[in-house]
């Protein structure tokens, strides 16, 4: 950490890889730089340094320059440096390199070589241009790129540790890390960050396990946007507009996260975004405020915490002065750069009151020269008084019912729970966000009120004796909806219908091989009985063939299992209408004889009113009123009092259990 930047010191030139060197050219100017078989044109005022003839140079990232070779020995570099310039580091190929924010990485293997290069934020294309120059002249040392092996983070940055650090700009050898543990216990290393300005040769996940191995711990770095109104270049600078700072924030912290994982460190960690002094404004605290909330918002969201590396006069001031705010997120650890300030672990910046919680690292010496076990370094000095956040819970699974869900977790001891929800596939980020399930010491919550046909998403924290808060541990609840449709809307007594469903998951697949249950309620029923349990086939259908006697509802239900919340469908009405006969006997009469108009109604329906009705042009007029009988008998005598043909039928109107139903049409001829 720096309070201010010393001026850069011009590079040595000298004779390498076959390329003269040259002063300082004109603007425009550009030679040719060959390596191991493989040309680019660059800038003739590039340096150009080849790292076998001098191993111990530094590989800056703040200088115009090409870097020839990879070297692994201790580097003689300044304990910090933060800046981008442009240039290439060109070395063998040997592990396929993935590109990084201010690293265009380029594998040329007819030449067997990596080309990497380095650009301000914004530069991309200028870099793509000048790798676009470069050509394989040789293939001699033609090589692949061997596939870097999976990592499974496992470091927690850091545990628990009262204790010594240094950070110095380029992590070191191990030869390096082997002599200096007795006296130091952690090590500040720059992981990422687009202003990241040294290169970073021996970082690699074997380097990590092996000094965690040793009991080394870790301080992680990211050398990000700085602030606007900070003496950077503007392309350095993170936006003045508040809302713009928040999203660069969390577009640096994901990339943080990445480049942690790919070393080895495990959620938990916390990552430091290096946010260099600045002569602060109310307008510039917003934007590095905003900066930092989304920051930590992001790390938190992806597992680790959050961290500020900043000048206590300036980031820390800003900071501090938030400590118990609400509109800004605030990193769980502060790590200020106050030189000289004592008692060390302290500054006049910061209260006292702030960051209590073994929350704090102090750099309390800025640049020295140290020597340990022979082995000299240039090092920032640091206090850590730092705790792990507790671990998260552990088994934490939802199993689903109709409306309802049931949580599940294990816990450590002496803690509380804390789970919240929202609605969909994103679990809540933050402890602000969401809606809150649970607050308690239980290992099981039941929940009831869930929403029909929708999705939930969980979260769990722990939060330890000390209030320090767990990363979160999530869990799915995934939505499910069902169709419902007949074979007809009605059906006549006696007669069956074919009651379907379609269930599927709200992420789009079909709920297969699962149970589905039909429920069915009589139209003047209140309450709903399951009437058949079918398994849905492999695209989530299921049908059942029912005989309803009243006319019925029915609803398919699916009532939900493990990360599956059940669901039921809309319903669906069959009417059931009774069967009736019809006679007219005889057909045909002489005037003032009569004849009979009777049949039966299925089922009886008892006491109900049966109406016969003469058709009168293109109407029905009414023509009679009888009473069923218990076997549901109807019975007219029908007696005209003219010549001619009449048309009869006999209607039954529907009540509370079936639809309505009327006879065919019946013709009487009256001579």
């Amino acid at each position: 950490m720096r309070l201010f930047r010393p001026g850069v010191v011009a590079l040595a030139l000298g004779l390498v890889a076959g390329v003269a060197a040259v002063g300082p050219a004109a603007a425009g100017e550009t030679r040719t730089v060959s390596y191991r078989g493989y040309q680019v044109t660059v800038p003739s005022d590039w340096a150009v340094v080849d790292l076998t003839a001098d191993p111990t140079a530094c590989v800056r990232f703040d200088r115009a320059a090409v870097y020839l070779g990879r070297s692994t020995a201790q580097a003689k570099c300044p304990a910090h440096v933060v800046g981008r310039s442009e240039g290439l580091v060109l070395e063998p190929l040997a592990t396929a390199t993935p590109s990084t924010p201010g690293l265009l990485r380029r594998a040329i293997p007819e030449a067997g070589v990596q080309a990497t290069a380095y650009y301000e934020p914004g530069a991309e294309s200028s870099a793509a241009a000048i790798l676009g120059s470069g050509r394989a002249t040789s293939k001699a040392r033609a090589a692949q790129a061997a596939q870097p092996a999976a990592v499974a983070p496992s470091v927690v940055a850091t545990g628990n540790l009262v204790g010594d650090a240094f950070d110095t700009c380029s992590a070191p050898p191990q030869t390096t890390m082997d002599a200096w543990k007795p006296s130091y216990q952690a090590v500040g290393i720059y992981i990422s960050g687009a202003v990241r300005a040294c290169d970073q040769a021996n970082l690699t996940p074997d380097w990590v396990t092996a000094n965690a191995a040793n009991g080394w711990q870790f301080l992680l770095v990211d050398v990000g946007l700085q602030a606007p109104c900070s003496n950077f270049s503007a392309a350095k600078k993170m936006s003045a507009d508040p809302a713009t700072a928040l999203g660069q924030g969390k577009t640096a912290a994901a990339a943080a996260v990445t480049a942690a994982q790919a070393l080895g460190f495990a959620q938990r960690s916390a990552i430091y975004s290096d946010v260099e002094h600045y002569t602060s404004t109310a307008a510039c605290k917003s934007a590095v405020l905003s900066y930092l909330s989304g920051w930590t918002q992001e790390l938190h969201a992806r597992g680790y915490q959050g961290g500020a590396y900043v000048s206590a006069s300036s980031g820390g001031a800003d900071l501090a002065s938030n400590f118990t705010g609400t509109t800004y997120t605030r990193p769980d650890n502060l790590w200020f750069a106050h030189w000289g300030s004592t008692p060390i672990g302290t500054s006049r910046f910061i209260p006292a009151t702030t960051w209590t919680n073994h929350e704090r690292v102090h750099q309390h010496t800025g640049d020295v020269s140290e020597t340990n076990a022979g082995v000299t370094l240039q090092i920032d000095k640091n206090r850590v008084d730092l705790t792990a956040p507790p671990e998260p819970v552990t088994g934490f699974s939802v199993t689903g019912g109709v409306s309802a869900a049931t949580l599940r977790w294990t816990k450590p001891a002496s803690s509380t729970v804390m789970v919240r929800t929202a609605v969909g596939s994103t679990p809540p980020p933050l402890l602000t966000s969401g809606t809150s399930v649970y607050t308690g010491t239980a290992s099981v919550y039941a929940m009831t009120r869930l929403a029909n046909s929708a999705s939930y998403a969980f979260r769990a924290w722990v939060k330890d004796s000390t209030g320090k808060v767990s990363t979160g541990a999530d869990v799915q609840l995934v939505g499910t909806k069902a169709t419902v449709t007949t074979s007809g809307a009605w059906i006549t007594y006696g007669g069956s219908v074919t009651v379907s469903t379609t269930v599927t998951k709200l992420d789009g697949s079909p709920l297969a091989g699962a149970p589905i249950v039909l429920y069915a309620k009589a139209k003047n029923a209140t309450a709903y009985a399951a009437v058949a349990t079918v398994t849905s086939d492999a695209n989530g259908v299921a049908t059942s063939v029912q005989k309803p006697t009243p006319s019925t509802h029915y609803q398919w239900g699916h009532n939900g299992n493990a990360g599956v919340l059940g669901t039921r469908s809309a319903v669906a009405l069959v009417e059931v209408r009774p069967g009736i006969s019809s006679y007219l006997v005889p057909a045909a009469i002489k005037l003032g004889a009569t004849s009979n108009f009777y049949g039966y109604l299925t089922p009886a329906h008892q006491g109900t009113r049966a109406h016969l009705q003469r058709k009168s042009g293109t109407s029905w007029a009414a023509a009679g009123t009888g009473v069923l009988s218990a076997n549901g008998k109807y019975s007219f005598v029908v007696k005209p009092t003219a010549k001619g043909t009449y048309t009869y039928r006999v209607v039954w109107l529907p009540d509370a259990d079936h639809q309505g139903t009327q006879t065919p049409s019946k013709v009487l001829t009256v001579s």
